[in-house]
């Protein structure tokens, strides 16, 4: 993305603060505690990642999915629409903003069908519930809640500018891209520009890789500070991975989180058949906040 950070709806309406993002979920943190609602979003990243192999799409469309999904909880409860519909509806629209190509609808059904199924059966005793017309209901609603602000900064270019700056080896490159697909299972891609979040994992895989480059990051003209904190967020998802098992645990936090009053009714063979339109279909409960 060529474009001037600084003058995009990325750093003027979607770098948030920390108390902002705990304000707007308390109605869900009084079902479920930070730590599980922390579970419950690393596990519909994952889903997107998972989803978005299976479509074979870029890195870039995936990360951009996945800030969607984290911007549209930022300000609005679980309850309000099931994360299973809203991590396929990021990927359909990220694949169009991001210039990918457009998903055919029945490709993408089929394969959340595929994922559900075969790699999330731990999660899910049911089948895929969700249809077509959800899935383009669903991306309008998404739409009206991101403000039609749909331009992601990611922190893959800073990073790969940084690293030829510094001469770095294709190793640490390696390691700092990692360390930034781990960042989308935290909130930094809400709280920090991304060009921050690009030298705090490079930083990290310095530390982790046992490369001194200290007086290059003395030089930085940024808050270094700033940057530390970036790395306690990732430090604090590793802590909290160390102790998770998630096929064990999912299932039953899939149940307690909040969910919207109704599901989709109808079984899944004959959803497609009568479209009437109606939220009780799309797993859409009413807006938060």
């Amino acid at each position: 993305m060529a474009g001037n950070f600084w003058q995009s709806s990325h750093y003027q309406e979607w770098v948030l603060d920390k108390q902002e993002l705990t304000s707007n979920r308390q109605a869900d943190l009084q079902v479920i505690t930070e730590d599980e609602y922390q579970k419950v979003m690393i596990f519909f990243a994952n889903f997107i990642q998972v989803l978005g192999e299976q479509l074979k799409l870029r890195q870039q469309v995936i990360a951009t999915a996945t800030v969607y999904l984290k911007r549209f909880y930022s300000h609005n409860s679980l309850r309000c629409v099931d994360p299973l519909l809203l991590a396929p509806t990021c990927v359909f629209l990220a694949s169009k903003v991001e210039e990918f190509g457009v998903i055919s609808n029945s490709r993408l059904i089929n394969t959340c069908q595929t994922v559900v199924k075969n790699k999330l059966a731990y999660a899910y005793a049911a089948e895929f519930p969700y249809r077509n017309n959800h899935i383009l209901e669903c991306e309008f609603y998404l739409l009206e809640n991101l403000d039609c602000c749909l331009v992601v900064y990611q922190p893959y270019r800073p990073l790969l500018q940084y690293t030829q700056d510094l001469n770095a080896d294709d190793n640490t490159v390696s390691v700092a891209w990692r360390l930034i697909n781990d960042s989308l299972r935290t909130e930094v891609c809400l709280l920090y520009p991304p060009y921050m979040i690009a030298l705090a994992c490079l930083h990290m895989a310095c530390v982790i890789l046992n490369k001194d480059n200290k007086q290059w990051f003395a030089e930085l003209h940024v808050n270094l500070e700033k940057v530390m904190e970036i790395s306690r967020h990732l430090l604090a998802l590793y802590q909290l991975w160390r102790g998770y098992d998630e096929k064990k645990e999912i299932q039953a936090l899939l149940q307690k989180m909040p969910k919207p009053k109704t599901q989709p009714s109808r079984p899944p063979s004959s959803a497609q058949k009568d479209l009437n339109g109606q939220s009780k279909d799309l797993g859409v409960g009413g807006k938060h906040g």
